[in-house]
């Protein structure tokens, strides 16, 4: 694992698993909660009571924020091979903007006026925000050093 600086390996082996599976909980076992909360904190809180296809769906989505996790662990932790490391990352990146893109909804500002997040839309956005950019600079080739900055040219 040497190949692959400690500060990335500890994100993307261990925190952002982490917070994935905590997302995946949240969003299977919590689904009334996690639909109140895609709001911006100025809106009017509504009360939901999710559907049976609603539910169905959160706990698909849940269930592929468990797969995003155990794949990222499994396969990153698997290899030392900065090519695997920069195609899942890459693909991870894809889905980071996807997700962003997403969050559109509830409009325009959801991605800058961080005031108006709450929990939830700050996961959704902030920390989206974080990954994305720990992803962009890995596969730059920042903190790789000279054999990591060549691969990424």
């Amino acid at each position: 694992m040497s190949a692959i600086p400690s500060p990335y390996r500890m994100f993307f082996l261990y925190i952002e698993p982490i917070v994935d599976i905590a997302a995946a909980y949240y969003t299977a076992c919590n689904p009334s909660e996690y639909l109140t909360g895609q709001r911006l904190a100025s809106s009017i809180q509504p009360i939901v009571i999710p559907t049976t296809q609603t539910t169905i769906a959160l706990e698909q989505l849940g269930n592929l924020y468990l797969f995003l996790a155990l794949n990222q662990h499994f396969v990153l932790s698997s290899t030392t091979s900065i090519t695997t490391w920069r195609r899942l990352l890459l693909a991870l990146l894809v889905a980071d903007f996807g997700h962003l893109a997403s969050m559109r909804g509830l409009g325009i500002q959801i991605y800058w006026n961080a005031w108006e997040w709450n929990v939830l839309t700050a996961g959704s956005v902030l920390l989206v925000y974080i990954c994305a950019l720990l992803r962009i600079c890995f596969l730059l080739g920042v903190g790789m050093g000279k054999a990591g900055k060549a691969k990424a040219s």
